[in-house]
């Protein structure tokens, strides 16, 4: 796990970089998964990359780098006709050169991936191959192969199991044999079949995303490079793999048709503008400074000098492995030379609430809030700062910042958990209980938080809004197999 957090819900910790494993989101990477990585040969095209490597992925918030991640696909969606799906990007913690598509509205890329892209067109090259996945319906009609495919491994193991009660009824222990290794042929078949198919798919990825780039008026030369690379790293493995068993084409393949389609493009030389770059630059700065030890910042950005974005690395480096003094210094004069920038002031805000001074965040946080125009994940911030205060003349404003942040992020155990503390606070215990119970469905202790919720509804008015909600809770129905796990 990355040194973000030693927690797994997002706001157990008042961090810029949250990380989030609730256990709702245990089946989050279900369904037919697309990757850029090069699966292994063997490897099975039905299952997700990432779900396979790490059980419980990491899943990372953070609202600078969410909102870079909403402008690099703005334009993209638009070309994809997908302004109206509300697809969101998601970000993994895993320093891995990663990104894939799992059910139709997220669009899932690894930290890792940010970071080894030195351009944001590289990283929108990589968002246009994974929009062209949803924009095609490859998911859908990926169940659907997979669905014909699993009925004919039926029938052609109940043909080779034919002929292996044939061999066994004539007495012959080679006719029986023979027949046992036909009851692999099938499915040795079907996951080839099935194979082909994903790779015809990946292909159809890539030649959307060049259509995606061109009609937005940006450069394929970002996605040519992303591959140029994977194929550096695949040349070492080349000889051991079988092309035929590998969910996506072989890169030189790959690489051959695209650089024919992004050399046609009128906009194959278009730079990325120095803002975006600028902003891009700061978010891989950001993740290095939250990922890597004070040694590997200083390596990384020790020839950068006093560049925005090493200092904004060491800053954040500092206020966690270093001194609260020397980190605020360092965010001070952040702040002096950008004093617009809403996340310089979600960082100092969140630096200072870290060392135990909520107080003091309170300030900063606020600035944050009204820069960022009313950002979910810096409101909520601001409401545990209030919270952590204990000061009950702040718990009107804590509960008002937390609704806020909540509308727009409803999935948020620990936001609801502090708004419970707020309420608790002013003594408000039916809607403390509610945002307690309401907390605990989302992390998955379905049986607390029917607990909660029927305490809650018997302290409502019949019919109140609260009531109602209560209500929801408890004509909740988990699954079975969760209800028999006991809360953690």
């Amino acid at each position: 796990m990355m040194p973000l957090s030693r927690i797994d819900n997002p706001l157990l910790a008042p961090m810029t970089l949250r990380t989030v494993r609730p256990a709702r989101e245990r089946g989050l990477l279900r369904g037919i998964a697309t990757t850029l990585a090069f699966l292994a040969a063997g490897a099975l095209p039905v299952a997700p990359a990432q779900a396979q490597s790490q059980r419980n992925p990491t899943i990372i918030r953070d609202a600078e780098i969410e909102a870079l991640m909403r402008d690099y696909t703005r334009p993209i969606f638009k070309a994809a006709g997908l302004t109206q799906q509300n697809i969101q990007v998601v970000l993994i913690g895993n320093d891995s050169f990663n990104a894939f598509v799992a059910d139709g509205k997220r669009i899932f890329i690894n930290t890792g991936t940010l970071k080894q892209s030195p351009t944001p067109n590289e990283v929108i090259g990589v968002l246009a191959h994974e929009t062209g996945h949803i924009a095609g319906g490859h998911l859908a009609r990926m169940r659907q192969q997979l669905e014909s495919a699993q009925t004919a491994a039926i029938v052609g193991m109940l043909l080779a199991a034919g002929g292996v009660a044939a061999g066994a009824s004539a007495g012959s222990s080679m006719a029986g044999n023979a027949a046992a290794g036909a009851m692999t042929m099938p499915q040795e078949m079907v996951r080839r079949t099935m194979l082909a198919y994903q790779r015809s798919e990946e292909q159809a990825a890539d030649r959307s995303a060049i259509t995606y780039l061109n009609a937005t008026k940006q450069s394929p030369a970002g996605m040519l490079k992303t591959f140029e690379r994977l194929q550096n790293d695949q040349i070492f493995i080349s000889q051991r793999i079988d092309p035929y068993a590998l969910s996506h084409p072989m890169a030189a393949e790959r690489i051959a048709v695209l650089s024919d389609l992004a050399h046609k493009s009128p906009y194959f030389n278009v730079k990325d503008s120095p803002e975006l770059q600028a902003r891009h630059d700061m978010m891989r700065a950001k993740l290095v400074g939250y990922t890597q030890s004070p040694d590997a910042v200083a390596r990384i950005y020790g020839s950068q000098g006093n560049s925005l974005p090493a200092r904004y690395a060491r800053a954040i480096s500092a206020y966690r492995f270093g001194s609260i003094a020397d980190a605020t210094r360092q965010i001070d004069g952040l702040i002096a030379e950008q004093p617009r920038n809403p996340y310089f002031y979600e960082i100092k805000g969140q630096s200072l609430l870290e060392a135990g001074r909520p107080r003091e965040a309170i300030a900063p946080l606020r600035r944050a809030v009204e820069l960022s125009n009313g950002n979910p994940l810096i409101r909520m911030m601001l409401g545990q700062a209030l919270v952590a205060t204990s000061d009950k003349s702040m718990m009107d404003e804590a509960v008002r910042e937390l609704n806020f942040g909540l509308q727009r992020e409803p999935a948020s155990p620990m936001g609801w958990r502090y708004l419970a503390m707020a309420y608790g606070q002013r003594g408000d215990y039916p809607n403390a209980d509610l945002a307690s119970a309401q907390s605990a469905l989302l992390n998955g202790e379905y049986r607390l938080a029917r607990e909660l919720a029927t305490r809650a509804k018997t302290k409502f008015p019949l019919g109140s809004p609260g009531w109602l909600k209560a209500d929801d809770i408890l004509n909740f129905k988990p699954p079975q197999e969760a209800m028999r796990r006991k809360p953690t």
